[in-house]
């Protein structure tokens, strides 16, 4: 696929600065915009939407249609009259720098419910009426009501057959809202040139709505339990690999339905974003599957995946004049994997930080083509300065010759390593915020295999108005990609 030279920002609605806790699709999404279009950027790149579980990772979701109800913009509520401004006043943060996730989990759940219990007689016929034609997003709704119901147990627990009528109504308020500002959100980034590109998680959690409405198209036993579980072998993360325990798609039925779950799913996504990143690509060619009960994920094997009819089914439903996806082919990649890739036509993805770990891999700035993504690091990596401070002198020096920085002094290095990327053949590339403000390791968003501690990072306005954005603009305009 032959892209535009451009370039983006990779940032997740939760990082944004705020009042409440958390980034939302308040106004601080909309200044976010701004932002991106007065620095040359022409893509803003998120995390998934879908509905967090306690550990708060957008990639183990109760929902995959549903969406983060902590995204949900209670300014706005208020100015429906669904909040009073002492509510306002009692929901404010106590700290601007990180997720309060503590308080998340006690507080706004409570105080949305407040929000929904004063929609009138119109909002209520809206909002059913919203539910009535998203059936895949309903069932979500069905399940968290029911999820309520029960305690929050695991639906292979559950007792109460069927949830309250006014939380089953909840739920529905939550995705009608949360549906509702992000389109307002995307055509005010469409208005100003701005491309929106979403993330969909291969897998989904055991305990979600995704499996409980659709058992039979995931290999599980007779009690509904996994069979064998997601992960990845041991790699450049983790020496023991990575054990998601997602459970595993039965990729045979899925087949004879012409994959309609994914298809509905990733209808959803063209709905909300421009493009959507397919995260671990390769296991569509062939996943890591570990037996269930396993501690670590070192004793798994690999098995064959849909492959190509999946690839056919994708392409079927995008629409290149309007949608576009691309291939998170990082991780253990072999001539098969490279195969799909290149059948699909989907432009791959090329990380800087992985650059110099050995021999001349397509990390390398040299061999980067046009048909793909180029990013400093992704949500799983260091800070692009947290990765150079921790270079060994060797790494660092090789690093250096390489960009063709020959300063002794390596501090003033960092702006020598963007340039590198902008003037790269890459027909994308993308930046973490943190590597716009070259911030160092104490912001990372995510340290893989670590259960606590991630997904807390939040910028502030005044951060942000601290990178020259004509400084990007220029780099946009002298390596052709504004």
């Amino acid at each position: 696929m032959q892209i535009k030279r451009a370039s983006g920002v990779l940032m997740h609605i939760s990082s944004l600065w705020g009042n409440y806790s958390c980034g939302s699709f308040g106004k601080e999404a909309l200044e976010f915009i701004d932002f991106l279009s007065d620095g040359g950027f022409s893509y803003w790149q998120v995390l998934p939407f879908c509905t967090p579980d306690e550990f708060h990772s957008p990639y183990k979701s109760l929902a995959a249609f549903g969406g983060n109800p902590y995204f949900i913009d209670l300014e706005k509520l208020a100015s429906d009259g669904l909040l009073t401004r002492g509510e306002l006043d009692g929901a404010k943060q106590k700290t601007p720098y990180s997720c309060e996730f503590d308080r998340l989990d006690a507080e706004r759940m409570p105080l949305l419910r407040k929000a929904a219990e004063r929609a009138d007689r119109c909002l209520r016929a809206e909002v059913e009426n919203f539910a009535s034609e998203n059936p895949y997003l309903d069932k979500a709704c069905l399940f968290m009501a029911q999820r309520e119901a029960n305690g929050g147990k695991e639906w292979q627990e559950w007792t109460v057959k069927e949830p309250d009528g006014e939380e089953l109504f909840f739920r529905r308020f939550l995705e009608y809202e949360f549906r509702t500002q992000w389109h307002e959100i995307r055509a005010y980034a469409h208005k100003k040139g701005i491309k929106l590109v979403g993330d969909i998680p291969i897998y989904v959690a055991l305990d979600s709505a995704d499996v409980w409405a659709n058992r039979d198209q995931f290999l599980l036993d007779a009690r509904d339990r996994p069979t064998a579980v997601a992960g990845v072998p041991p790699d450049y993360f983790s020496a023991d690999g990575q054990l998601w325990g997602n459970p595993l798609y039965d990729w045979d039925k899925m087949k004879k339905d012409g994959y309609e779950w994914w298809r509905a799913r990733l209808h959803l996504m063209y709905e909300l974003f421009d493009g959507v990143r397919i995260d671990h690509f390769r296991g569509l060619e062939s996943y890591w599957s570990i037996p269930a009960g396993e501690t670590t994920a070192k004793n798994g094997k690999w098995v064959k995946g849909p492959g190509k009819d999946f690839i056919d089914a994708v392409k079927s439903i995008t629409d290149p004049e309007k949608n576009f996806v691309i291939a998170e082919d990082l991780g253990e990649i072999t001539p098969e994997v490279e195969e799909l890739v290149n059948y699909s036509g989907f432009p791959g993805m090329r990380v800087l930080q992985f650059a110099f770990l050995g021999g001349d891999n397509p990390h390398l700035p040299h061999n980067y083509i046009n048909g793909c993504v180029a990013y400093s690091g992704t949500h799983d990596n260091n800070t692009l300065l947290g990765y150079v401070w921790e270079q060994s002198d060797a790494e660092r020096r090789e690093m250096l010759d390489y960009i063709g920085y020959t300063d002794k002094n390596w501090d003033a290095c960092y702006d020598t390593i963007l340039r590198t990327m902008y003037r790269s053949s890459a027909g994308l590339v993308m930046f973490p915020i943190q590597d716009l403000l070259g911030y160092g390791s104490d912001t990372r968003l995510n340290v893989p295999g670590r259960t606590d501690g991630n997904w807390l990072y939040r910028i502030t306005k005044e951060q942000l108005s601290g990178i020259d954005t004509s400084h990007f603009r220029r780099f946009s305009e002298l390596y052709k990609r504004k």
